[in-house]
């Protein structure tokens, strides 16, 4: 076996085909696309670089065919503030083999321990923690959600093995769309839709400049409590909305308003990855066209909730209930 740096073209290229020898007999596996992995490694498209650097590894065998591959990635930003600086591993791929694995790890515990970082966590993404983030232990029965890792269930020991331990869990629930809203919510919306002060509203895109700065408020009011808030910005909040626009449907977003005032948001999306498993990780020209097809024809019958926020002064008091309904 020998580990080499993703350096040229045809790294680049053996680095995003091995999923595909991995995962060949998993029919819920769906690929990531392949330009928005590759972006995470683009200087000029992700900004963690700013205050990070990352590389990759790809292992080939005997017969010079890539047989596992890893990310290896540190940002600075949040390393140097911690008690324990440390580091990130991510885009894992690996067949079964402990020992390709263990050489992955290695390499990658070796370049972090150079930077001075005293832990190695993973796997995670260089970036936001929206996409790329985790390692699947249950639920292999389904198909990943958009931005969602899925993975073998040898990883688990392949980790676990070289000596990783559970550093936090990270649920995700699922229900028949169809199904009755549970009575609790139900009983509360019943309770709230009484005040004519209340008023819910979805998105609409010809409004879609005054939905995003309700949006910004509404976030910078609810999330200030949290340890690692930070303010967002206009400039941050048309950028959120930007990048959902292309897939939104304006009567899955919904924002609540207390005597006109933006109080709650909600935001679900298309699972689009039920169009995506159908482009073999890639988005050209044609792929797009077809994309924009399948959003018309409806091919999306799944959705996920992204977030939901609420303004401190109407938290508990049920208007979850009434964006939910």
């Amino acid at each position: 076996m020998i580990i080499t740096e993703v350096s040229s073209r045809k790294d680049k290229k053996d680095f995003h085909k091995l999923p595909f020898m991995i995962y060949k007999n998993h029919t819920n596996w769906i690929p990531h696309i392949t330009k928005e992995v590759e972006n995470v490694f683009n200087y000029k498209k992700n900004k963690f670089f700013k205050h990070g650097e990352a590389t990759r590894y790809i292992v080939k065998n005997q017969k010079k065919q890539v047989i596992g591959r890893i990310a290896v990635f540190i940002n600075y930003k949040k390393a140097n503030t911690e008690k324990q600086p440390t580091g990130g591993i991510g885009f894992f791929e690996c067949i079964d083999d402990q020992k390709v694995a263990n050489l992955m790890f290695t390499k990658s515990q070796k370049w972090l321990k150079n930077r001075k970082m005293e832990a190695m966590d993973g796997p995670i993404n260089f970036g936001e923690r929206n996409k790329y983030w985790g390692l699947l232990i249950k639920g292999f029965e389904h198909s990943p959600v958009y931005g969602n890792n899925y993975n073998p269930e040898y990883y688990i020991q392949l980790f676990e093995n070289f000596g990783f331990q559970n550093y936090f869990e990270q649920y995700m629930y699922a229900k028949n769309i169809h199904d009755e809203i549970p009575e609790r919510f139900q009983n509360r919306f019943e309770v709230i839709k009484e005040d004519k002060n209340l008023e819910f509203r979805h998105i609409k895109k010809k409004e879609l400049s005054k939905f995003t700065e309700d949006f910004r408020t509404i976030y910078n009011s609810a999330w200030v409590t949290h340890d690692n808030f930070k303010k967002m910005s206009k400039d941050q909040s048309k950028s959120v909305m930007k990048k959902i626009k292309p897939i939104m449907e304006e009567e899955l977003i919904w924002f609540g308003y207390y005597k006109n005032k933006p109080i709650s948001f909600l935001i679900i999306l298309p699972e689009i990855n039920q169009i995506f498993k159908k482009f073999n990780g890639k988005l050209n020209i044609i792929n797009k066209i077809r994309f924009l097809y399948h959003k018309w024809k409806g091919t999306c019958t799944h959705a996920f909730g992204v977030a939901v926020g609420i303004s401190p002064d109407f938290q508990k008091k049920g208007y979850e209930s009434g964006m939910i309904h």
